[in-house]
Order: C-alpha cells, then sequence, then structure tokens
C-alpha cells in the first residue's frame, strides 16, 4: 500500500488529492472560442477593398431593388443575395450593409442640400 499524505482524506469539504488551481487570465481567450470572428486586420482589409473597388454588379442590382422600397422588392433582393453567396444567413446580412449603404447615401444628399441651401 502505497504511502498517504496525511491531510487526504476521503470525506469532508477538502476530500481528495490536493491539487493547486490553475487561475485563468480573464483577459486571455480561448483559440477555440475565437473561431469564425473577423479580426481587427481583416476587416480594415475588406473595408478598404470595398471603398478603392466600389460595388460589385449583383450588389448594385440589391442595391436597385432597395431603392424600389416595396416589400416584394425587399423579398427580391433577399433571393439576389442569396443566389450570389449561397446562404439565407449570409443574404440577410448583405441586404441590411446595402441598405445602410443606402441610408448613408440619402443623409449624404441630404446634408449636401442642405449646406447648398
Amino acid at each position: 500500500m502505497a504511502k498517504q499524505h496525511p491531510a487526504v482524506i476521503a470525506i469532508g469539504k477538502n476530500k481528495g488529492h490536493p491539487t493547486t488551481k490553475i487561475v485563468a487570465n480573464k483577459k486571455t481567450v480561448k483559440q477555440a472560442n475565437t473561431k469564425g470572428r473577423l479580426g481587427k486586420r481583416v476587416h480594415f482589409i475588406r473595408q478598404l477593398v470595398s471603398e478603392v473597388a466600389g460595388v460589385s454588379v449583383y450588389e448594385k442590382r440589391i442595391i436597385e431593388l432597395l431603392k424600389g422600397g416595396s416589400l416584394k422588392d425587399t423579398k427580391k433582393a433577399l433571393k439576389v443575395a442569396k443566389a450570389a453567396l449561397g446562404t439565407h444567413g449570409r443574404a440577410k446580412i448583405k441586404r441590411e450593409n446595402l441598405m445602410n449603404v443606402i441610408r448613408v447615401q440619402q443623409k449624404a444628399v441630404q446634408t449636401a442640400a442642405q449646406n447648398a441651401a
């Protein structure tokens, strides 16, 4: 029979083999938990490419459909985005992003009109 530490007993609050607890730093995150998240560098590069290249052909078509404003056109825009991107979730995100682009354009036109007047 192996010798045991006298404090090691099978019952009570401190039962079991004595170990040192590993305290994880709150700021460090496991790599597995960051999978799929958009990093700062990739976000910056994508933003830069979109500014330089502008919008693609299918995005122009979606923008034209969204400018129509009707529910039917919004659904059609979603279908076009889904056909281009492959999944419903990506299509919804793209539609929202392009709606935001339209809002920014309209706001810029309004501010230009106010400054001219």
